[in-house]
């Protein structure tokens, strides 16, 4: 990607289910060892409850299968409020998961809307791309869909908020934050702009388009161009000071 200007956020998250062994050679030895051994699914499953850090990453590398409600909400209880690497180790077999198991769709499609809101504006930009994907897989779920979509709106409309509170003066990481977070909302809206009213969606791209920094701006026109809605602002778009913002306005790998 070419959007060196947003910067990658220190991921500092953890709580006292998600620690280390006590040293980093004990700690390999021991990883090395979760890697070579086989697994029972509930053996996975408590892992995935109460184990530390490498335990939660080599259970959710070794999940392999979605059988009821219990094993999605081990996953997704993973999913945010952990350590970055269990995280995305989650992120990743969820991603895995739902591309090849209808029954794994229909049961995350139930439990999963507010959570995976949550990870799209992770820290990690990683896990935002893995499951903003993985939220696209179901779009076969109205409910979701529309839930989803509800806190991509929330999300996306105090970023802006906090955005326009923002003077010179302000810490670069602070805005950058939030920047961070308007980028994947917009993300995730390019995929899911069909469960918005028209105003509400409008009312967004005219905000981002007038965004300082340029990602969002170019994020914007992709969105436009996925809806066929807003020429006015797509016109100014089209005219835009920076290459790529106008480049997203026609690019066919954005259709």
């Amino acid at each position: 990607m070419h959007h060196a200007k947003i910067l990658v956020i220190m991921d500092n998250s953890t709580n006292n289910n998600c620690e280390y062994y006590n040293d980093l050679d004990t700690n390999f030895k021991l990883a090395y060892e979760l890697c070579e051994q086989e697994y029972s699914h509930e053996e996975l499953l408590n892992l995935l409850k109460t184990g530390n850090i490498p335990q939660k990453q080599i259970a959710a590398l070794k999940f392999d299968s979605i059988n009821d409600k219990n094993d999605v909400s081990a996953l997704l209880n993973n999913l945010t409020g952990c350590d970055g690497k269990i995280r995305e180790a989650i992120a990743l077999k969820i991603n895995s998961l739902l591309t090849n198991n209808e029954q794994a769709r229909k049961l995350f499609s139930e439990l999963s809307s507010k959570v995976f809101a949550d990870a799209t504006i992770d820290i990690n930009a990683n896990i935002c791309k893995l499951i903003v994907n993985s939220a696209a897989l179901l779009k076969d779920y109205n409910d979701f869909c529309t839930s989803y979509t509800k806190h991509i709106i929330t999300f996306t409309n105090e970023s802006l908020e906090e955005l326009d509170k923002f003077i010179f003066r302000d810490k670069k990481y602070v805005i950058n934050k939030q920047l961070f977070k308007l980028y994947w909302c917009l993300e995730a809206l390019s995929e899911f702009w069909k469960y918005t009213d028209e105003q509400t969606l409008k009312n967004i791209v005219e905000k981002c388009a007038n965004q300082s920094e340029y990602t969002i701006r170019e994020k914007t026109a992709q969105l436009i161009l996925k809806t066929n809605k807003f020429n006015n602002i797509r016109e100014k778009l089209m005219n835009d000071e920076n290459y790529y913002v106008r480049e997203a306005l026609h690019h066919p790998c954005f259709l």
